[in-house]
């Protein structure tokens, strides 16, 4: 309608004024139907004879049909007159709700959290529920100072001088508002959970933003189509929470997310985006870009399915960061430039089983890394293609590395350029990649193979040759320089 301009709005007008009528007409030919249908029924099914009606016959038939269809019009109009009605009731209580959460007390605002969720279970029209949901994820997205969280000031006042001038600055507070956002980050956690009386996961979330303290939404199902933490910040004393969650719309994003505090949990959580329209571009996704994990943070036993999962530019810094026996089934699985740092990472177990798996440039920082009993990659079968690279390219070991007993199933694998400075293993590694490549690394030491006694024992698909690799000369400083002249 938007492509036919003037008329296109105007037919638009009409259509809605006409809507009772048209709503009517429905209604008579609905009956209409009906009536038709049982008259047939009862001719073919009972054998019934027609027969030629008299005047009084006659008379009675028409009056039927007119009270019929005079049923059917107030029928549609009781219809819509009682649709107004819950439109108009609808606006009353959300307003109502909204206007409490915009209290400046406390407890009203708290009050007006649960307002608001009655009104979103009350009315289970998808438009109205969501409307609800977004008011609350709004007030989370707002602008919100941890440090002053639960204090009773309304208003700060700053005096200093600047440029030769006293300056006068008010800072205003919503009081006490730490538990107004817990109240809602725990509303929507319970109507998540599969225990809910009423569940709002079919909804979009919107989180881009906000800061959730000692957030827990275990167990909770995100089946909407976007479900969004995009620069969220999480912190807080205890541990934030997502085990067992169940993400399972379009598009899973927590690119920028900053997590702090005492540790995260992913643990058997399921990321299993759907695919809502096969010709829409890029696919469902499940995206971590650049989010920071400044604490412990455990993925294991996690489910990472649909078009592709992202953690490039992820930074895991915490003590542990745990992806054992984790599931990556995405098409494409990457991990480019994210960097492992702090003391153990561990992959352990894991499977990779998509037809991409990158790690480029890569930086493998931690104390300990251990890809121990992973697999990586999978074989051609009859309904799939397998994998079709598994790419370290440019990724750096530093620290102790481990591949023992890793498999790794691609038709080409590529360390080429990687920089090998630690305790980097490969025992018992199954290279079975049409083609393996160490092509050109920046340094090569302390790289173990099985075959480092018996270079002969080398298997033909590893390159290059001759065996081991020479690192490339790294350019000097004074090379790097323009020349002066």
């Amino acid at each position: 309608m938007r492509h036919w301009g003037l008329f296109g709005m105007g037919f638009g007008r009409r259509g809605r004024r006409s809507g009772l009528l048209l709503s009517v007409l429905t209604g008579v030919l609905v009956a209409a139907a009906v009536a038709g249908c049982s008259w047939w029924l009862l001719w073919t099914l009972l054998g019934v004879e027609p027969e030629t009606p008299n005047r009084l016959q006659l008379t009675m038939i028409a009056l039927a049909v007119t009270a019929g269809v005079g049923g059917a019009v107030a029928l549609v109009v009781a219809y819509r007159r009682q649709r107004d009605l819950e439109r108009g009731r609808f606006a009353d209580v959300f307003g109502a709700a909204a206007a409490q959460l915009g209290a400046a007390d406390v407890a009203v605002r708290i009050a007006g959290v649960y307002a608001m969720a009655g009104v979103a279970d009350e009315f289970s029209a998808w438009g109205r529920r969501q409307q609800c949901v977004d008011v609350l994820c709004a007030y989370l997205r707002l602008p919100y100072a941890p440090d002053a969280g639960d204090n009773h000031l309304v208003s700060r006042t700053e005096r200093r001088e600047e440029d030769g001038a006293a300056v006068e600055r008010v800072y205003h507070y919503r009081q006490n508002d730490r538990p107004v956002r817990a109240t809602i980050a725990r509303v929507i956690a319970d109507r998540l959970r599969q225990t809910a009386e009423t569940s709002w996961s079919d909804c979009d979330f919107d989180f881009t933003g906000a800061v959730f303290e000692d957030a827990d939404f275990r167990f909770a199902t995100f089946g909407g189509r976007d479900t969004r933490f995009a620069d969220a910040v999480f912190l807080g004393t205890d541990t934030t929470s997502f085990e067992g969650a169940r993400f399972l719309g379009k598009r899973i994003t927590f690119r920028g997310a900053t997590f702090r505090g005492r540790a995260a949990s992913f643990q058997r959580a399921v990321f299993r985006p759907a695919v809502v329209d096969r010709s829409e571009r890029g696919g469902s996704v499940t995206s971590f870009v650049d989010t920071t994990f400044a604490c412990p943070v455990a993925f294991d036993e996690a489910v990472f399915a649909g078009a592709r999962t992202t953690f490039e530019r992820a930074t895991f810094t915490g003590d542990r960061t745990g992806f054992a026996d984790a599931s990556f089934a995405a098409a494409l699985t990457t991990f480019g430039r994210a960097v492992f740092d702090g003391d153990r990472v561990c992959f352990a177990g894991a499977e990779f089983t998509g037809a991409r798996i990158a790690f480029t440039a890569t930086h493998f920082y931690a104390r300990g890394t251990s890809f121990d009993g992973c697999a990586l990659g999978e074989r051609p079968r009859w309904r799939t293609g397998g994998t079709t690279d598994i790419d370290f390219t440019d990724a750096e070991y530093h620290g102790a590395v481990s591949f023992a007993d890793a498999v790794f199933e691609a038709r080409t694998v590529l360390f080429t350029g990687g920089d090998f400075f630690g305790e980097i293993s490969f025992r018992r590694s199954g290279l079975h990649a049409r083609e393996v490549r160490f092509d050109r690394p920046r340094a090569w030491v302390g790289t173990h193979f099985d075959w480092d006694e018996v270079p002969a024992a080398k298997p033909d698909n590893v390159k290059p040759e001759p065996w081991p690799p020479t690192p490339v000369e790294r350019p000097t400083k004074a090379a790097d320089q323009p020349t002066q002249g």
